[in-house]
């Protein structure tokens, strides 16, 4: 079982915004692999990628707003060799053109590279039409996809030659602008197996993104309080750590999921199918529960659907209450 991952003594907000880290990495890729592509719908100022348009012109290709010929145009440049990397906004890279992600990229075996940016609540301004509570749980339906959400840029820099190099299709939800950075730069990412933050004996948080931040804010009340936690950044989402969820179940006895997005289809749900069928524990899950987004700022957005440390606290005190 993994070891405790090295995590900043103090989190603070991230100088470096998630869209420029995302930018810098591809970037730093096409440097070594002039494979590498970059699919643009449009988008390009709002994802951070006018620098790489800029630097390799010959590898950025503008397809104006029609995001369903952009993706199955990258489908055919990834059977031809390419590694092409398409990004919008998480609703237009998902939603919009799920029918191409799933037949063009996942049954044609194209491994195309999808982001999506302005994950969950951080779409914030723009609002219920533009923000994905959903992507996840529609990407995790693409049979052998890979689905990933990190937590900040340490996180996004670690994994973006991993997803360049896998031969399924993968899709990764991220916010655009700064995020608490909760890791160190030492710290290690392998696609497929979570991290340990944080060891506890009386229950077990999973999160995800930016709740991983409020996850350890969320363990931190708890230990005051004389209540153990262990916390878990389960930045894939699929494939599942199963070996992280059964060993977290059989040592804490106690479960919370927490996701900005959906709780149903993504890593709640993922979760809740693996301890229905192989060891059933008490999970609670922490999500938007069927329901649009709306437009506010995202404080507001956090505690209009339950997204906040207070709510983990809560969720984790019902399930330690239910082992008994």
């Amino acid at each position: 079982m993994s070891e405790l991952t090295k995590i900043l003594d103090q989190r603070v907000e991230d100088k470096v915004a998630m869209r420029d880290a995302y930018c810098d990495s591809l970037i730093e890729l096409a440097e070594k692999d002039k494979r590498i592509l970059a699919i643009e719908v449009d988008v390009a100022n709002s994802m951070g990628t006018n620098r790489f348009a800029s630097k390799f012109p010959s590898q950025s290709i503008a397809c104006g707003i029609q995001e369903a010929n952009a993706l199955s145009m990258a489908s055919g440049l990834s059977k031809e060799g390419f590694i092409p990397f398409f990004h919008a906004f998480g609703i237009f890279a998902t939603r919009r053109v799920f029918d191409q992600a799933f037949l063009s990229c996942g049954y044609a075996k194209a491994p195309v590279k999808i982001i999506g940016g302005d994950a969950g609540v951080t779409a914030s301004a723009n609002g219920g039409t533009h923000m994905p509570l959903e992507d996840m749980a529609l990407m995790r339906s693409i049979p052998d996809a890979i689905v990933i959400e990190p937590a900040d840029t340490v996180t996004i820099r670690a994994l973006l030659p991993q997803i360049a190099q896998a031969d399924v299709v993968c899709y990764v939800r991220s916010c655009r602008k700064q995020v608490i950075r909760i890791y160190d730069d030492s710290a290690q990412f392998k696609i497929g197996k979570a991290n340990i933050l944080r060891e506890g004996k009386d229950a077990s948080i999973f999160a995800c993104g930016i709740m991983v931040h409020e996850a350890l804010t969320a363990a931190e009340t708890l230990e005051k309080e004389g209540i153990s936690v262990r916390v878990v950044d389960f930045f894939t989402v699929k494939p599942l750590d199963n070996e992280m969820v059964h060993d977290s179940a059989a040592k804490t006895g106690a479960i919370v999921t927490a996701e900005n997005h959906s709780v149903t289809g993504a890593l709640g749900s993922a979760v809740a199918e693996y301890l229905s069928e192989n060891i059933p524990t008490p999970l609670e899950r922490i999500g938007v529960r069927d329901s649009y987004g709306e437009v506010g700022d995202v404080p507001y957005l956090m505690k209009r659907f339950d997204l906040t440390a207070d709510d983990i606290v809560k969720s984790v005190k019902k399930a330690i209450a239910r082992k008994k």
